[in-house]
């Protein structure tokens, strides 16, 4: 992967993060306190939809950044040599690699917006101070082990419907796929995705926002979708099923449809600076 390559990824996929993360920033809102075991309402419900937005803001073009350049590189290092058979195989593999390195910007983030978004009388410093102050730094990776769970199966299964139908649309159209064409691909892998693995979002959830001390906090996944299933049943393990697909929906068609059209913006402001030298 040529250096030109590498700060087009690193670029076009910070904008695409913070372009998706912004726009939909309330659905996501509603899907946390949905999921929140204090309920809706007690959550907030309604009331302050952008809690926790400077949270989201300072993480998105890192964390967006992060998964796409190892992606990319990913992509890269797994297909030299190997069949294209296998190239479901390589984007699984690619897009788990990104989601482990991204998942380290992204948990923290995601640890003090969720904590805001069911409080929406404290502001986001609030919630930092609290955590460090209660929890220390390992507070702000409570979490980490149910994203990377949830993200991992989420990924593997976006990434490679995302490529197949790009392929399939290339081939059936007989030229590569216009950005809205990869847009409308990537909302249709997103909602795929995120109906599968919506019991793991909860289960993410509840953990992070569980009483510290609490058996939920500790972390473990499988714990966690017992405790939901056995007090809502399969209507706990779905909460927020249906904000999550179209947000997620909506996010992939914003997400990747940007982060394919900044590519091909980026690149082509690239060339003449990668000749000339």
């Amino acid at each position: 992967m040529e250096r030109r390559d590498f700060l087009v990824s690193l670029a076009a996929g910070g904008i695409a993060g913070v372009c998706v993360d912004l726009v939909l920033f309330p659905l996501d809102t509603f899907k946390t306190r949905l999921q929140s075991p204090q309920g809706f309402y007690h959550a907030g419900g309604f009331r302050g939809i952008y809690a926790g937005v400077p949270s989201t803001a300072v993480g998105s073009f890192p964390n967006a950044a992060a998964f796409f350049v190892t992606y990319e590189y990913g992509k890269v290092f797994l297909s030299s040599g190997s069949s294209s058979y296998l190239s479901p195989v390589t984007h699984m593999a690619a897009a788990s690699l990104g989601e482990v390195v991204a998942c380290l910007i992204r948990v923290p983030s995601e640890v003090i917006k969720q904590r805001a978004q069911v409080s929406p009388s404290s502001t986001t410093y609030q919630m930092l101070a609290n955590t460090l102050r209660q929890e220390g730094f390992r507070g702000l990776y409570r979490g980490y082990k149910s994203t990377v769970l949830r993200e991992i199966p989420f990924s593997v299964v976006q990434f490679p419907l995302w490529e197949f139908l790009k392929d399939l649309w290339t081939w059936k159209q007989g030229h590569v796929v216009d950005s809205w064409q990869s847009a409308v691909c990537g909302a249709f892998a997103g909602g795929c995705a995120a109906a599968v693995t919506t019991p793991l979002d909860v289960a993410k959830t509840r953990i992070m926002l569980a009483q510290t001390g609490s058996s939920t906090a500790r972390g473990n996944v499988l714990f966690a979708l017992h405790s939901i299933w056995k007090s809502q049943g399969i209507a706990g393990l779905f909460a927020g099923v249906v904000p999550r697909m179209t947000a997620i929906s909506l996010g992939g068609f914003i997400f990747l449809g940007v982060y394919d059209k900044a590519c091909k913006v980026l690149l082509q402001f690239s060339l003449p600076i990668s000749s000339s030298s």
